[in-house]
């Protein structure tokens, strides 16, 4: 629904964020009307997390301007931009599960003098606007009695009792059934209704095409097209505006595959996956791309065991345990997406973190031999090229890359025959990328099998013998690498254009 008032509820001129090295978004310009529904889309490191956290205030730009109705726009913090009527619905729910809904509604909006509350009509107003976005919510029920979809929708109506007239949805389909896909619809429709303007964004073409009433294209942090949504030319138009161009890769053949099944994986399901099954030959380097959401992660931390699934997962053709310890004893390892908070002890050193993951190699009839450990520490620390002034050094001290190197070199003192690595380099230089895929080719050069997990297209295409296409907790297509892969296919399978196939 377009407003009749011809002045942006928000208008974005020339921003600019810089990193270190990176400049993650590139002059930025676009405007959004009130009332409309406004898709952001781009790839994986589009820029769009990015512009969305400036126009949040949980960073700030580095350049450039934003006005909202006209005024210029400067939130310090997401506090103001509350304030000044925009409101996130992030993926991960922020609601309290043993509140009622109502006071959930009112969570952080209380009024209070000296201390105690006092009364005001924000419960009212609260309850009206429930019951004008979704009547069927009772708002004195539970959070916890709720469903996924139910609670977003708690979310949406606290922000919008709050005054706010911007909504950011950020991927908010990523964890509903198709049924709860259409209730969502049907609520973001009930606040247009009311001039409350949406900004939507996801990976999902088929809802960008049936939702949006305007489109921004974002690639490489540059804003390439700014579109009303008649004027696009189908799913095909939108993958060609992403892409904008040849995606690189060095991709080799290899000789070190053999023929034999080494992981064997049928039928794995749980809350996310639908009846993946796939296979992995000894020497092979996989990848599993998907775009936010498809379901990689959750695949990596099933075969590990980190994850409960139905579907059996054998390994050299014996069932492999469901859990990390059964994991790491039939050979596999797993090099976790979050690093820090999972990869790593990083109150520990270089020297105490290689060895936790196979610590029986480091001991007889329970003595700690500290000189083997020592010993380990320095070989992989020559032979990952670590860059440290020394193994005592806390990993908490190291660079994004040599804290990778340090994770890879765990699983790799762990014996491990089968790595996953998801996200392996996330967030690391140039120089320590190419270091890492030296490493995870020789590898398997050595006979090992590694799975990738990647939202990086020219990662996976850079590395990867075979590959595995996600989307929707599916896989839905499995090509082999070459010269002539057709990454205008890949898109479209990770945006929802393939059926099922595998």
């Amino acid at each position: 629904m377009n407003s009749q008032n011809t002045t942006p509820v928000l208008s974005i001129e020339g921003l600019i964020k810089d990193y270190p090295g990176v400049r993650a978004v590139n002059d930025v310009s676009f405007s959004i009307q009130s009332g409309t529904v406004h898709c952001l889309i781009g790839e994986n490191g589009a820029g769009k997390s990015t512009l969305v956290k400036m126009i949040t205030g949980a960073i700030q730009p580095t350049q450039g301007t934003m006005k909202v109705n006209g005024k210029v726009y400067t939130p310090n913090g997401t506090q103001s931009a509350r304030e000044s009527g925009i409101a996130t619905l992030f993926q991960e729910l922020h609601v309290v599960d043993e509140l009622t809904i109502l006071e959930n509604l009112t969570l952080g909006m209380e009024k209070s003098w000296f201390g105690f509350l006092v009364g005001s009509d924000l419960e009212e107003r609260a309850m009206n606007t429930l019951a004008t976005i979704e009547p069927s919510i009772n708002p004195h029920a539970r959070v916890s009695t709720l469903g996924v979809a139910q609670k977003q929708i708690v979310e949406i109506a606290r922000a919008a009792s709050s005054g706010a007239n911007v909504i950011i949805m950020d991927e908010p389909t990523a964890a509903l059934s198709e049924r709860e896909v259409e209730r969502l619809f049907t609520v973001i429709r009930r606040l247009q209704d009311q001039n409350v303007t949406v900004i939507y964004i996801s990976h999902k073409l088929e809802e960008i095409l049936s939702l949006g009433d305007r489109v921004t294209v974002m690639r490489d942090g540059k804003h390439i097209a700014t579109k009303p949504m008649s004027e696009i030319d189908g799913r095909a138009e939108l993958i060609n505006m992403m892409i904008g161009r040849s995606i690189k890769h060095d991709y080799s053949p290899r000789d070190a595959i053999k023929d034999e099944v080494f992981l064997s994986v049928q039928r794995l399901t749980n809350h996310r996956l639908k009846n993946v099954s796939f296979d992995i030959k000894k020497g092979e380097i996989v990848g599993f791309y998907g775009l936010v959401g498809a379901g990689k992660t959750e695949i990596a931390r099933a075969i590990f065991g980190a994850d409960k699934a139905s579907g059996t997962i054998r390994l050299n053709g014996k069932d492999v345990g469901k859990s990390p310890r059964e994991a790491i004893a039939a050979g596999i390892a797993l090099v976790p997406e979050e690093r820090r908070t999972q990869g790593l002890f990083t109150s520990l050193t270089i020297r105490e973190n290689i060895p936790v993951m196979n610590l029986p190699r480091m001991s007889d009839y329970g003595v700690f031999r500290e000189k083997d450990e020592l010993n380990a520490a320095i070989d992989y620390v020559e032979k990952l090229s670590i860059a440290t002034s020394s193994i005592e050094k806390h990993t908490e001290k190291l660079s994004g890359g040599n804290q990778q190197k340090i994770v890879i070199a765990k699983c790799l003192f762990s014996q491990a025959k089968l790595l996953l690595l998801d996200e392996p380099t996330r967030g690391v230089d140039v120089g320590a990328k190419k270091e890492i895929y030296d490493l995870v080719k020789d590898l398997a050069n050595e006979g090992n099998s590694v799975a990738v997990f990647s939202t990086e297209l020219e990662e996976i295409l850079g590395v990867c013998d075979r590959i595995f296409l996600l989307y929707d907790g599916s896989l839905v297509s499995e090509i082999n690498n070459g010269p002539d892969v057709d990454t205008n296919f890949i898109l479209n399978a990770a945006t929802g254009g393939l059926e099922e196939v595998v």
